[in-house]
């Protein structure tokens, strides 16, 4: 989504004013589900590598041979009398070292940290001959060579918190050629957690591989939907499930006496009471479900539209039906995910999910939909528009009068463009051409659309500027905005996020991916940088924002995609270019998180790349 400034303040107003009308006593305003979620494990800081400083022995670490433990001639420690010793031969040689360890879950931060000293013989200042690579399970935290030779011990770091709560190997490997020795003199390591009480950043998440099945039926003027709704899904979790949680979003719109959403004769559960302003509702499973085994629940549902040009309302005779269906909330280390509504952002957390939605209208609305959709004649006067989606995280469609054309793209995406009235023949094309051009960018830098066809449904009156869904955007004529929202397809859609905590790793990487599909270089763009405060992080959640309202799209939007420029520059545009192509392929379908991304990053360059973060206050 790219709020417009101009919006931001009726964002604002529209949000306390709803939140007051659903303030009920029955069902206040973010009100906790009934039953709390499972408290987080205890931070206890802790240094989890034994006999880091050599000076006991070689127990535990494992080691190539008896002399890379060492307190011989030649090196000196960096503390005490003993180091480890790699290399250093002068001929083709190979030395190991690596120790098992258990990083406890719980603290917001895990930090490994070594002091590095490197000579070698080698005279070339161009070529890596020899080389030292640190691995912390399979992930490279960073390979350094004979061209990183310095007088002296530095030290390295690394944020490993996405490896809370597992047990791993930290492990380095040196590698030399055939002459020239070059010594990799390892001592004093370290992985340390500390911090406040958090929940495991990579911990299970559940229910999984869920399945929509949808049918619903209109008015005459596409305002009004009823039907059923079923979801299928698998417990993921080690941790029998005895409840799931459906977010029914868009109750935010109206109020819990009169909701825009209903869902009614419940099957495969019991339903409970409403909660978080009436978006959650608790379903008990008719029985616990232990890891592995799957179940489905059915409801009846009910969807009226209201007025509004907004992403679930509708401006005249078109009505845009965002976040309308609902989906099964997410459970990991932190509990159930049950964050209010925000007007300002997203919050939407999902798991990729299987949807068959079928929307039986009047033949004079036209339907464009999530997935690919195929129109099969009705009873007199309707049609049924079938749209199946696969791995998507959400369903969204419209109902209009619109005005329909279509093309594909150079690389085969077919891409359709749904106009409301006035907006001319001329802008429609424009918006079409930049659609086909922005899908197949994004496509040839983070890998290949996978959702069928895509569209594009262009109203002007949209206050929040756009916002995306699973191959179907909404938007005003703007050749940047609409870049902007197809790019949401890699990023929410196919890497997946936190919307709600992490919302950067959606907006400020489509906004990087923006930039570089318009050819805009973000140059200096740092340089404009100015901090409204200390706790002013790239890597706040929505509710700062929401808090902070008129600094979120500065921030976000602009200091995020800054960062992302920066660190192109820094890791050079080859490396920053397969960085993010291997990142959304390691996460295809799955969920990222800013641990995860960061460890990416700094296996892809031997620079350290902790004053980086720091500076561009990139936290987790």
């Amino acid at each position: 989504m790219r709020p417009t400034p101009r919006k931001a303040i009726v964002a604002r107003l529209l949000s306390v004013a709803a939140l007051a009308a659903v303030c009920l006593p029955s069902a206040p305003a973010a009100a906790a589900p009934h039953a709390a979620p499972a408290a987080a494990a205890a931070c206890t800081p802790a240094q989890v590598v034994t006999n880091g400083g050599f000076e006991s022995g070689t127990s535990p670490w494992t080691q190539s041979s008896t002399s890379v433990i060492t307190n011989r001639s030649g090196q000196s420690a960096h503390g005490g009398s003993s180091f480890a010793w790699l290399d250093g031969v002068g001929s083709t040689h190979t030395d190991t070292l690596s120790q098992s360890v258990t990083i406890p879950s719980g603290c917001s931060s895990a930090s490994l940290t070594f002091w590095l000293h490197i000579d070698t013989a080698e005279t070339t200042s161009s070529t890596a001959y020899d080389k030292l690579t640190a691995k912390i399970g399979s992930t490279t935290l960073a390979t350094y060579s004979n061209l990183n030779k310095a007088s002296g011990y530095t030290q390295k770091s690394f944020d490993v918190s996405a490896f809370a709560g597992q047990t791993v190997t930290v492990a380095f490997t040196g590698t030399e050629d055939s002459s020239l020795q070059t010594s990799f003199v390892l001592d004093d390591i370290a992985l340390s957690t500390s911090g406040d009480t958090t929940p495991p950043a990579d911990s299970v998440r559940t229910p999984a591989a869920p399945a929509y099945t949808v049918s619903l039926s209109s008015n005459t003027s596409g305002t009004v939907w009823t039907g059923h709704e079923s979801a299928t899904f698998t417990n993921a979790s080690s941790t029998a499930l005895s409840e799931v949680y459906l977010r029914l979003w868009d109750n935010y719109h109206g109020t819990c006496t009169a909701p825009p959403i209903t869902v009614s004769n419940v099957t495969g559960g019991t339903a409970g009471a409403l909660s978080v302003a009436c978006t959650a509702l608790k379903i008990t499973l008719a029985s616990p479900l232990a890891q592995g085994q799957s179940t489905s629940i059915g409801f009846d549902l009910g969807i009226t539209v209201p007025s509004g040009a907004d992403r679930f309302g509708y401006d005249g005779a078109f009505s845009f039906i965002g976040n309308a269906l609902p989906v099964l909330a997410v459970k990991d280390g932190a509990g159930w995910h049950l964050d209010p509504y925000t007007n300002n952002g997203e919050s939407f957390y999902s798991l990729a999910a299987d949807f068959k939605v079928t929307l039986d209208h009047p033949t004079s609305l036209l339907v464009p939909a999530t997935g690919t959709s195929v129109d099969t004649p009705g009873s007199s006067g309707r049609t049924v528009t079938t749209a199946t989606a696969s791995k998507v995280r959400d369903f969204a469609w419209a109902a209009g009068p619109f005005t329909k054309i279509s093309g594909t793209s150079p690389a085969g995406t077919a891409v359709n463009v749904y106009s409301v009235s006035g907006i001319s023949s001329a802008n429609a094309q424009s918006m079409l051409t930049t659609a086909k051009s922005a899908v197949d960018a994004h496509a040839a830098r983070f890998g290949a659309y996978p959702y069928g066809e895509l569209d594009a449904v262009i109203d002007n009156n949209f206050w929040f500027g756009g916002m995306e869904y699973p191959g179907f955007v909404l938007d005003l004529v703007s050749t940047t905005a609409l870049t902007h929202e197809i790019g949401h397809q890699w990023f929410y859609g196919i890497v997946g996020d936190d919307e709600y905590n992490s919302p950067w790793l959606d907006e400020a990487f489509t906004d990087y991916a923006t930039d570089l599909a318009q050819n805009k270089t973000g140059a200096s763009c740092w340089s404009s940088v100015s901090w409204a405060s200390s706790a002013e992080k790239i890597t706040n959640s929505m509710a700062y924002w929401d808090a902070h309202s008129s600094r979120y799209s500065t921030v976000i939007y602009g200091y995020g995609k800054c960062a992302l420029h920066d660190l192109r520059r820094l890791l050079g545009d080859t490396a920053m270019a397969k960085l993010l192509k291997d990142y959304a392929t390691s996460h295809w379908y799955g969920v990222s998180t800013t641990a995860e991304f960061k460890a990416a990053a700094q296996a892809a360059t031997t620079t350290d790349l902790t004053s980086f973060w720091t500076t561009h206050r990139i936290e987790g």
